[in-house]
């Protein structure tokens, strides 16, 4: 399997070439400003110890306090920690958000937890990493296998320690601690928002498109019921158990119940449905191929199959660099992570701005400006990669490396 942080690494070097940087320029932006690397005793049910490993690690200070999401995976380790947490930082620059980046998490199934065990390792991994967090120097939001429960136990722990409510510890906590309206499916309908102006651009009729999503949680979930909504046709959708398929189109209602039901696709059933691996829906005929889910599933061998038009990735590195590389060689659009999952980290920063200054917008407002933000930020993108002659995610790349260069240009270096 490809090394997320050597490809975040292999893309800086490639960005700081087309800018003309010298090494001294721009190679701070390739390693983590701090880590910290944690072992949690969590007390389980049956009375026994489990020692798990989390991590927290905080990219750059640069613009802002470090932010960044907190998983509970059975994928985390130090390297993707490492590259998603320097994504973050790009994400933030590019979108103009006063925010360093950082990414955390342990590593853990947690469907295999009990509500307790869960709390229990929750509280535990914030106490233990409570010297390097804070509302004004790292805050914390939901990401895979976290939600606004788990925002809320952290919220409480910290708050507990500190001796007052301290809302701004985390970002995506429920709405009664403050947390924004429009934070849950933000990342799915900024992906969404950002799809349609592309489609727009390729002058591809949403009416008479198709879409395959690979991944169903969140964010799958939100910007699938989004595209049923706009009258694209869903074909294809996966989970971690298996995917399905339907060429006349999936009932996208009727599965997310099903789905929120406590259901998996593979239990799934329906008049017509087939049932399909990751790799045969990677390789079916439609307009949109969207992944949504937690690790890569576009490498190499993947991209040369694919048969969409167009190529969203809507999660945090889920193509591999190989993967990339044979899409931008077969000619095939893609709308990169930097700016197809910024709707979470643009709430985030308006749910900021509302806890300091104790007010609450509404979601209609919420999502306008959003919108709005997330737009003008692919925008510049696009007209980067047309000056430019290179592809969107270069593009991406290109504008946020060169925005923390200037930033690290003229902070210099203490002392």
């Amino acid at each position: 399997m490809e090394n997320m942080y050597e490809s975040f690494t292999l893309m800086i070097d490639r960005a700081a070439e087309q800018l003309g940087l010298s090494r001294t320029q721009y190679e701070f932006a390739k390693y983590p400003e701090r880590e910290m690397i944690v072992s949690i005793p969590v007390t389980m049910d049956d009375g026994t110890v489990t020692i798990f490993q989390g991590y927290r690690i905080q990219h750059s200070s640069l613009l802002g306090p470090y932010k960044g999401g907190v998983l509970f995976h059975p994928s985390v380790d130090h390297d993707s920690m490492r590259a998603q947490a320097g994504l973050t930082t790009l994400k933030c620059t590019l979108a103009g958000l006063p925010f360093g980046g950082a990414e955390g998490g342990v590593t853990v199934d947690p469907g295999t937890l009990s509500r307790e065990e869960l709390v229990r390792l929750t509280r535990r991994y914030t106490a233990m990493i409570l010297p390097v967090i804070g509302p004004d120097l790292d805050i914390l939001s939901p990401d895979a296998g976290t939600d606004e429960r788990v925002m809320g136990w952290i919220m409480d722990t910290y708050s507990m320690m500190a001796g007052c409510a301290i809302p701004g510890i985390v970002n995506g906590k429920p709405v009664p601690l403050g947390g924004s309206v429009g934070r849950r499916e933000a990342a799915g309908r900024g992906a969404v928002y950002v799809l349609k102006e592309a489609m727009k651009r390729l002058k591809l009729p949403q009416d008479r498109s198709t879409a395959v999503l690979l991944g169903f949680g969140k964010v799958g979930q939100s910007a699938a019921e989004m595209l049923y909504e706009e009258g694209v046709r869903i074909v294809g959708l996966s989970d971690a158990s298996g995917g399905i398929w339907r060429e006349g189109g999936i009932d996208v209602p009727e599965v997310l119940e099903f789905k929120r039901g406590g259901g998996s696709l593979s239990e799934y059933k329906s008049a017509g449905i087939t049932y399909v691996s990751d790799g045969e829906l990677i390789a079916s005929p439609c307009t949109v191929l969207a992944t949504c889910g937690v690790t890569p599933l576009i490498d190499g061998a993947g991209a040369e199959t694919v048969q969409a038009e167009l190529v969203l990735e809507c999660g945090s590195a889920l193509i591999t660099q190989s993967g990339y590389e044979v899409l931008e060689r077969r000619a095939l659009p893609v709308i990169p992570d930097l700016v197809a999952t910024t709707g979470g980290v643009i709430v985030d920063y308006f749910e900021r701005v509302q806890n300091v200054q104790s007010l609450m917008w509404d979601e209609y407002e919420v999502n306008r400006m959003m919108k709005n933000l997330l737009l003008k930020t692919f925008d510049r993108v696009w007209a980067a990669a047309m000056s430019r002659g290179i592809s969107l995610r270069m593009a991406a790349f290109v504008l946020a490396l060169e925005k923390v260069c200037e930033a690290k240009r003229i902070r210099g270096i203490f002392p």
